[in-house]
């Protein structure tokens, strides 16, 4: 063959692969790109979810969609009556108009719950802090002491602090001691005496999670509080100083690393309140830990501690420093005596839960519900709390019971969600039920799909919605016996599809071991060509507490800014990695001891898969991004798959574990003496570095401290490697006011460096505002 036509072929393909990668952006495109986001998606679908909100007479009321007029319908499922208005909406709207002196009509109500009076034949409603009745087509100020704002026993109260189960005290902590306010007079009453800095009692000031309010449980009577003294006197200091004209300001608590010789300690006290009385228990003080997946807190109550109906004994769980044990104890109110009923050892990590513990305290029966995945599964087992014997394993079977949602234990029935029931995919999650004795199991939610149920009061009844990514809500009502009685509605995306709005496709491929099946979604752009190559770019979480897709795989109009970048011509994917939770206890443990792993060979070889089934994505031009953990894998993938992964864009990485809290290195990687920390860290691979690279992270970041991006930065430097820094000063883990210029900044990097285009300059993302 002719010389010269040898050495023109690769330039002209060199120069069509220019003119095909070449396109200049203009604010009309990311305009565009911007109405696949949410808030442009979200309008355009109507028949939502239905959300209801129960009666104790198992009636319910659900506020509908603006679409539909935003209007609040009631329904009583025992009689089959349809919706009707729970009240006359034109003349409330008059009548707080009127009142308020702000014009509202009937679709703009400003609350978004309410409770039937007494009598049922009105309304009572929070406006402004405010409490107002409707009835008989009047609006009055309420006085009646009924309170929507309700606070259930042991919940966080107004502010930072926490209501007593009947509500006449509130506790919180003053000068590093529990004091109560009685909310009747005001008056103030000091509980303890000998809290001080870094060993008062209650704090929540350990690690990333920290806030002013009170860690602690209420007796049921509302004599009695459980809470710690939590000693840090001898921890180390996290340290984050503003970024202002005149001098800086120094941010500084208590934050323990991985080896650390001192962590936060808690010894656990009953503290009476009438006649304040602090009764220390008798056992050694416990570390920092609880047995759910992070923190000690279980939303805002303290997880892993119970009271017996009578307020006579304290039912708790001890966990170690690394998450191998967890301890189940029982104390005397009076005495603070300790006996312990029963361990669970594992050689990796335990934990009983994810958003919430698992584990039940029965003090009726005196029995323990208590979550294990001890035969791999997650599942219940019956403990009898007077000896701590096991009873007899509840659940059992190749799935995973994911939340306890109910226990009647009058009825000795268990309601929880449980995945991996159904076949098309593990994630997808159930309603069932089940009695204490491991009979009676029934799958209350079966069709085919992710469920999302709101169980009546009685358990008589559900309001089911289900989906699947690319499946629209369909909500059903069913019967205890999960028998679809009525059909509530589907969700309408008419109006969206009409724009050329298209669902996610989902995809299952094999995970690097080629045996084991992962699952993912992909955005495509709606103008997709088949016979065209597009850049693909990769998000990810990779866990290991959670994923890249976590656990609702529930419909939805899009997911972040996945659907936006697919408009400006890219294939995005979200791939949810071995080693993270909610299948079997093997799959989480697959990658223990190595968070650095990040599920990236997963990722790799399921990308790879993809373009074997889609010809349109091209291997060639592959981006991946994420924020916190997504930030130290996206680093990791550009360090240790340099040919494969082209540009990352790393925000807010824990790049280097030992310079993260320490409960999160040590649960899932283990103690420090037993893990190698150094060859995980992001700094040590930097020199590997071979495409395009932005590390971003806020300097006020008190989850992960901003030293882990700088730390990378500076090994990059040491490196001669060129890379981008985006630096947020004043901002936190998340960019707050900043966090629409992130995207735009995102999607200007992936536009410009993984498809060779140029972007408009200086585009505004205006968001929803």
């Amino acid at each position: 063959m002719n010389k010269f036509l040898l050495t023109a072929i690769p330039f002209a393909l060199a120069l069509t692969a220019q003119a095909q990668q070449g396109k200049v952006f203009t604010a009309a495109d990311y305009q565009r790109a911007e109405s696949a986001m949410a808030y442009a998606n979200e309008p355009l679908v109507e028949r939502k979810n239905i959300r209801p909100t129960w009666l104790p007479d198992e009636r319910y009321y659900y506020r509908t969609t603006a679409a539909e007029g935003n209007q609040f319908l009631l329904v009583n499922p025992a009689k089959s009556t349809k919706a009707v208005a729970a009240f006359d909406h034109q003349k409330l709207a008059t009548a707080l108009s009127t009142t308020i002196g702000k014009q509202y009509t009937t679709s703009d109500l400003p609350f978004q719950t309410f409770n039937f009076a007494e009598n049922g034949k009105g309304i009572i409603f929070t406006v402004d802090g405010k409490q107002y009745r409707f009835e008989n087509n009047a609006l009055t100020l309420d006085e009646s002491g009924v309170k929507t704002t309700a606070i259930p026993a042991g919940r966080r109260g107004g502010g930072n602090e926490i209501a007593s189960p009947d509500k006449q005290k509130v506790a919180f902590i003053k000068d590093f001691n529990l004091w109560v306010r009685d909310v009747k007079t005001g008056q103030q009453t000091q509980l303890t005496t000998d809290g001080v800095k870094d060993n008062g009692y209650a704090t929540d000031n350990a690690g990333w999670a920290k806030t002013d309010r009170p860690i602690l449980t209420w007796s049921p009577d509302s004599k009695k509080i459980a809470t710690f003294k939590q000693d840090e006197r001898k921890v180390n200091d996290m340290y984050l100083v503003t970024t202002n004209v005149g001098a800086p300001k120094l941010e500084a608590w208590k934050y323990p690393l991985p080896g650390d010789k001192e962590v936060p300690m808690l010894t656990r006290v009953i503290i009476n309140v009438e006649s304040p009385k602090v009764i220390k228990l008798q056992c050694a003080p416990d570390p920092h830990r609880s047995t759910l997946s992070d923190d000690i807190k279980d939303g805002s109550a303290w997880a892993d501690v119970y009271w017996s109906h009578d307020a006579t004994k304290l039912v708790f769980a001890s966990t170690n420093r690394d998450h191998k044990e967890a301890k189940v104890r029982v104390a005397d109110a009076e005495t603070g005596a300790v006996k312990e009923l029963f361990e669970e050892t594992v050689k990796t990590q335990f934990e009983s839960g994810w958003d919430a513990v698992n584990w039940r305290y029965l003090s009726k029966s005196n029995e323990i519900l208590w979550f294990s995945e001890r035969d791999n599964w997650g599942h219940l087992y019956l403990y009898d709390a007077n000896t701590g014997k096991l009873k007899n394993q509840i659940t059992k079977g190749q799935w995973v019971l994911t939340d306890v949602v109910k226990v009647d234990e009058s009825k000795r029935v268990i309601y929880f969600t449980a995945n991996g029931l159904d076949t098309e995919n593990p994630y997808f999650s159930k309603l069932c039920k089940i009695g204490f004795d491991g009979k009676g199991f029934t799958i209350l939610t079966p069709a085919s799909g992710h469920h999302m149920a709101s169980l009546s009061p009685k358990g008589n009844f559900v309001v089911d919605t289900y989906s699947k990514p690319d499946v629209a809500p369909v909500t059903v009502l069913r019967n205890a016996q999960g028998k679809q009685i009525a059909d509530l509605g589907k969700t309408d995306v008419s109006k969206l599809a009409a724009i050329g709005w298209k669902p996610v496709t989902p995809f299952t491929v094999k995970a690097a071991d080629g045996k084991t099946d992962i699952y993912g979604l992909m955005w495509l752009p709606r103008n997709l060509d088949p016979n065209k190559k597009y850049p693909i770019i990769d998000y990810i979480y990779p866990g290991p507490q959670g994923g890249s897709i976590g656990g609702n795989w529930a419909f939805s109009t899009t997911s972040r800014d996945n659907g936006a970048l697919a408009e400006l011509g890219f294939i995005v994917v979200a791939i949810e990695g071995t080693s993270n939770p909610l299948r079997s206890k093997s799959f989480h443990d697959m990658s223990y001891g190595n968070m650095g792993d990040n599920t990236l060979a997963d990722q790799v070889t399921g990308i790879k898969q993809l373009a074997a089934k889609y010809s349109y994505i091209d291997l060639d031009r592959v981006g991946i991004w994420g924020h916190s953990g997504g930030g130290f894998a996206t680093a990791a993938a550009m360090f240790r798959h340099p040919d494969f992964f082209k540009v990352g864009i790393a925000e807010s990485g824990n790049h280097e574990n030992l310079n993260y809290e320490d409960n999160w290195g040590e649960r899932y990687n283990g103690l420090v003496a037993n893990s190698d920390y150094a060859a995980q860290a992001n700094q040590n691979i930097a020199k590997n570095l071979k495409g395009k690279l932005m590390l971003v992270h806020g300097m006020m970041d008190d989850n992960v401290p901003p030293y882990n991006t700088l730390l990378v930065a500076e090994a990059l430097e040491k490196a001669n490697k060129t890379f981008d820094l985006v630096i947020f000063p004043n901002s936190p883990h998340g960019y707050g006011q900043y966090s629409n210029y992130m995207m735009r900044r995102r999607w200007d990097y992936f536009v410009e460096n993984l498809m060779g285009a140029k972007p408009p300059v200086d585009y505004l993302i205006k968001g929803s505002r």
